[in-house]
Order: structure tokens, then sequence, then C-alpha cells
């Protein structure tokens, strides 16, 4: 991979970003996207955020290589503490982390998100996380894609301010949330797939939680289990 040649997860983020967007991409790493979104004339300007040394020197030296030091800005810091007032940001791409680290960053700078028009988010995993965020905070989501990369599967949640409620109410509100209404709708080949084996996984743990006893914990677990295999039903039984 590098900044003209993107994975297939990072090109199918690079897919929703606006045209001729000016965005952060936060936890840039090497800040291939935002090298890769100029080269490509997908946006004109971008700001790679990275929190650590490593990944950080690493994104200076990209940026640098590609001579794009005049349209993007390589800083470090904290989530969206890297936006600064009169950055004129109108997009946000946050990808390969945890959907709880990605609530917890758009949370924690959710004053830098006044101007912001898009979000392009992709969770390595809980992406429920996010969608109770959005649909708690006045995000709706216009899109979702689910891909699969090196026998890992990731999923995309594009979303615009607006109308706080969750588009494609196809199933209950619990299930929109866990596994996404506009990917329950598209019911990919990877989509089903991946909550199928979700499901195997679960009802295993399940098995071993009835022969273990019934402690509290195991009680609840067996609960919330039962719950998420119900809702996965509802979908892929549909």
């Amino acid at each position: 991979m590098n900044e003209m040649k993107l994975s297939k997860r990072l090109a199918t983020v690079a897919g929703y970003i606006p045209k001729d967007a000016v965005f952060a991409d936060i936890g840039s790493d090497h800040a291939y996207l935002p090298c890769y979104s100029i080269l490509q004339g997908i946006a004109k300007a971008a700001i790679a955020g990275e929190i650590t040394d490593g990944p950080f020197i690493s994104a200076k030296k990209q940026v640098k290589k590609c001579e794009l030091s005049d349209v993007i800005s390589v800083r470090q810091g904290d989530g969206l503490s890297v936006i600064e007032e009169g950055d004129s940001i109108d997009c946000i791409t946050i990808a390969g982390m945890g959907g709880g680290l990605i609530k917890r960053i758009l949370e924690e700078g959710s004053t830098k998100l006044s101007g912001v028009k898009r979000l392009v988010l992709q969770p390595n995993i809980h992406a429920i996380y996010i969608r109770q965020w959005m649909m708690e905070n006045g995000w709706q989501l216009i899109d979702e894609d689910i891909i699969e990369e090196d026998n890992k599967i990731y999923e995309i949640l594009v979303a615009e301010k607006g109308n706080s409620m969750l588009p494609y109410q196809t199933y209950s509100i619990e299930a929109n949330l866990l596994l996404g209404p506009i990917l329950a709708k598209k019911k990919s080949v990877v989509f089903q797939n991946k909550w199928t084996q979700e499901c195997n996984h679960w009802r295993t743990i399940v098995k071993q939680l009835e022969q273990a006893g019934h402690t509290y914990e195991n009680n609840e677990k067996f609960k919330e289990l039962s719950n998420q295999i119900r809702l996965v039903e509802e979908v892929l039984q549909a």
C-alpha cells in the first residue's frame, strides 16, 4: 500500500470523501489517505492528525515525499484537537479504530464538528457505538458499506448532519443499531457471512454458559448474547 494504491479498506473510505473537500484524517498513520485523495483529485486539502511520535513522523515524511506540504498539514494531537479555528474542515475521516474509541473522539471533539458536513468512519469493531452516537447527536446515516479484505470484515459508516433518526427503518431500532440499517437492507454476501459467523460464535458461548451454571454474571451474559442472536435472526431470516 502507498499513496497511489490504497488498501481496499482505505480506498472504500476515500470513495465517500466529497469532491473538493477539505478533510481531516484522524489517526492518519502514513498519511496515505490524504495523499491519495489529493493526488487523485478527490480532495483539495487535508489535515493528517496523529497522536504518537512514530506515526506523526511517518506522516510528515510521506507528505514531504509526495510534495504535498502546501495542501496537507500534518499535526500531532489527540483526536479532533488537531483541527484549528479557520481550517474550514467539511469532512472528517476516522479509520482503523474501535467503535468505542471513535465515539470518544467525536464526543470529546464535539465543538470541532459545527462546520463539518460529512463523517466517514471505519470502525474495526463495535460499529453499534457509533450508530448510537449518531442517533443521539443529530447525525444521519446516508450510506453504509461492508467489505472483506485479508480475511477481515470492515464496515464503513457515512453520515451527514440532519434528522437524527436512522433511515431505512425496516427492522427494530435495536437490530438497526447492531447490524446497520442500510447494510441490513442491502444484505450483501459479506454482510450475511459476518453475522452468520457472529451468531455461531455467540451460540457456542451460550452453550458454555448453560453448562457453567447460574451466576449473576453468567445470566447477564446469557441474556445479552441471546438478545443479539435474536436481533441477527430477525434480519437474516426476514
